[in-house]
């Protein structure tokens, strides 16, 4: 079973749909499964506007096309919804191909964020990218509302995991810094709030783990936030441990990756109530959610970093790999699989 993701988020780019793919196709081989990523540094590029870190393919439907035709696989997923999406999504209505499609980001809030674009204006190009498929996978219940009420059709979860060894409690501290430390990991970016947090009267010390466009930015007007770059492997697992709380500003995730590995290395959460923290967090009493994003910082200092590993363990890798597997098998026809992969 060989399945072909066209995405226009792929390496070099950092960012939490690489990793979930990163992390996809090492677990669907335990299901005799294999998975290949198409991606924009296939062909020519250029930056986005406002964002140089992802290129824009100059790509179009015949030479995708060919790329799809050479690899020969058994079933297409379109991952993003950008020019390498968009055409492998042309290709396959073209030349009657059955795809499916993820739902990662919130694009039309992400691009109003930027320019002076109506909402509704990208919700209909986004309904016609989706609906054109055989199922567009979200990573949560309240997300498949909020497309639902928008007229997307064939809406399914696709539940997440986290590599609980990977993201586990580290005893060394590298944040030696004024306590209550309050984290922050993700792109630097308008679209992730960051004002929301940094703006916080808070005790101790706020820390960035990351980067992006917004960078320069927020260090001229953050000085006494401690902004440590782009950290990945065990020196983000020490990051994570080494931290109090873990605050997530951002509005228009529709999951957060981030929020999964901060719990699973001990580390509780505040968040705004809404898409991604609602589903993440929900009633696990492994954070706090509050419009008072204030309070959800404090609030969350008085959580058990255990009961958060605890919890961040329930979220099986390899049920998120089978949930994945089984909605592209039943989009096309066919029988799901039979997870048997231990869960734990």
């Amino acid at each position: 079973m060989k399945v072909l993701i066209a995405s226009d988020a792929w390496h070099p780019q950092v960012n939490g749909v690489v990793r979930v793919f990163e992390r996809l196709i090492e677990d669907v081989k335990a299901f005799g499964a294999e998975i290949d990523v198409m991606g924009p540094a296939e062909w020519a590029n250029v930056p986005l506007p406002t964002y140089s870190e992802i290129k824009l393919a100059l790509c179009t439907q015949a030479s995708v096309g060919k790329k799809i035709e050479a690899r020969a696989p058994d079933f297409i997923h379109i991952a993003t919804e950008g020019p390498v999406g968009y055409r492998t999504a042309q290709y396959c209505r073209a030349n009657g191909i059955p795809y499916t499609t993820s739902y990662h980001t919130k694009f039309p809030e992400y691009v109003r964020a930027r320019l002076p674009v109506p909402i509704t204006w990208s919700y209909a190009y986004l309904r016609r990218l989706h609906n054109g498929g055989k199922g567009t996978m979200v990573t949560n219940h309240s997300l498949k509302r909020e497309l639902e009420a928008r007229d997307f059709k064939n809406v399914v979860i696709w539940s997440r995991g986290v590599d609980c060894a990977q993201y586990r409690p580290m005893e060394r501290n590298v944040l030696d810094l004024p306590r209550p430390i309050f984290l922050y990991v993700g792109r630097v970016a308008v679209e992730k709030n960051l004002d929301a947090f940094l703006s916080l009267d808070l005790p101790g010390t706020k820390v960035v783990t990351g980067t992006g466009p917004q960078l320069d930015s927020l260090k001229s007007r953050y000085p006494d936030v401690v902004f440590t770059g782009l950290k990945t492997g065990d020196d983000l697992v020490a990051i994570y441990s080494s931290a109090d709380a873990f605050v997530f500003p951002s509005k228009t995730d529709t999951f957060g990756m981030v929020l999964l590995e901060a719990l699973a290395c001990g580390l509780p959460v505040a968040a705004y109530p809404v898409t991604g923290p609602r589903d993440v967090v929900g009633t696990s009493g492994c954070g706090v959610l509050s419009e008072d994003l204030r309070e959800a910082a404090l609030g969350a200092l008085e959580i058990s970093r255990e009961a958060c590993r605890a919890y961040a363990q329930t979220h099986s890798l390899s049920r998120s790999a089978c949930d994945f597997l089984n909605n592209v098998r039943v989009a096309h026809g066919q029988t799901p699989l039979v997870a048997t992969v231990d869960a734990a």
